[in-house]
């Protein structure tokens, strides 16, 4: 029976990062008596569930071979003009609604450049990276903005919904919602077939503009919403709010299978990618190691998950050859 099994799986970097998962759980234990504690488990994901709400859509918008580079800008532009809106006398509801219409124009202008002019996303949004972080200096300046209703404040912080705050909801909704569309929608074929060839997908007769256009709406759109998360989180906004945010984002996103070329990757990949970055993070912290040290870890994985898969395909095609070159029939001489 265990031989007509099918464990092809076992191969997998999906099977690779759950075994590293579970190497980084067992360590982390050994570094601290309270890593099992309930507290610290919703910690994992609290600290940084604004990340890994952006990482979601991040991971769509590489398969089909592009690149946002501006998340982060766009998450502490959000959360500086909500508490721009906010400081001027403009209701909190109101302020939340402007912020995300604002979130949708400005997607719809990143994917205007890149669907319909053809520009690069990596210039479009490294633009954006600079410009949007610019303008949330501009509305704050150096300045520190709170005093929230409680209401709002309460969102980002646990007991929301049991131990639970809003944005591990969101996160948990947003994270279903977006595999079923990746791995069971004709969308998220069409995000498969762009990323492997655009040239073929548009001779196929899908709608190539259209599928971009769409992908960068929802990024800004999806990261004005954790911009306004970590408002709530944090109690008070700085225009430097989520600054450095993206390497973590896209670290998670890569290491979780997910090819830099586009075409290739799944969400339970980046899933388990999220739980190796940030229990990774967790058991540095408790170890007492610093930011720097941390960011430095997290900028080689970033390294690690864009060389390895590489290697291995390298060493898959070079097995292959060798194999052939053993099979053909070799000339003799007299």
């Amino acid at each position: 029976m265990l031989q007509n099994r099918d464990w092809s799986w076992l191969k997998t970097w999906e099977a690779f990062l759950a075994l590293i998962l579970v190497i980084v759980i067992i360590v982390n234990s050994q570094l601290s008596e309270f890593f099992f504690g309930t507290d610290n488990l919703i910690n994992v994901f609290q600290l940084s569930i604004e990340k890994v709400i952006v990482a979601i859509i991040m991971t769509l918008i590489i398969i089909n071979g592009e690149i946002d580079l501006s998340v982060a800008s766009m998450m502490g532009f959000a959360a500086s003009l909500f508490a721009w809106l906010f400081e001027r006398g403009v209701a909190p509801e109101l302020a939340i609604l402007i912020t995300m219409i604002v979130g949708v124009v400005i997607g719809l202008f990143n994917g205007v450049w890149v669907a319909y002019f053809g520009l690069p996303s990596l210039a479009v949004t490294l633009a954006g990276l600079v410009g949007y972080r610019g303008a949330a200096r501009i509305l704050l300046e150096d300045r520190s903005v709170g005093d929230f209703p409680a209401w709002f404040d309460s969102l980002g912080q646990p007991d929301w919904l049991g131990p639970f705050s809003a944005g591990i909801v969101v996160f948990a909704i947003l994270f279903v919602i977006f595999a079923v569309i990746l791995h069971y929608s004709a969308f998220g074929r069409y995000v498969y077939i762009i990323g492997n060839s655009r040239d073929a997908a548009r001779y196929a007769g899908v709608r190539v503009r259209q599928v971009k256009m769409i992908l960068f709406v929802l990024s800004a759109t999806i990261s004005s919403l954790a911009g306004l998360l970590i408002a709530s989180r944090l109690g008070s906004v700085r225009a430097n709010q989520a600054e450095g945010f993206e390497l973590d984002i896209i670290t998670i996103v890569l290491l979780g299978g997910v090819s830099i070329f586009g075409g290739r990757g799944t969400i339970i990949g980046v899933g388990l990618s999220i739980l190796v970055v940030l229990n990774l993070r967790n058991g540095m912290g408790l170890a007492n190691y610093g930011g720097n040290i941390q960011t430095s870890v997290v900028g080689t994985l970033l390294i690690l998950s864009v060389l390895i898969p590489n290697m291995a395909q390298y060493l898959q095609r070079f097995e292959g050859f060798g194999r052939k070159q053993k099979l053909s029939p070799s000339s003799s001489s007299d």
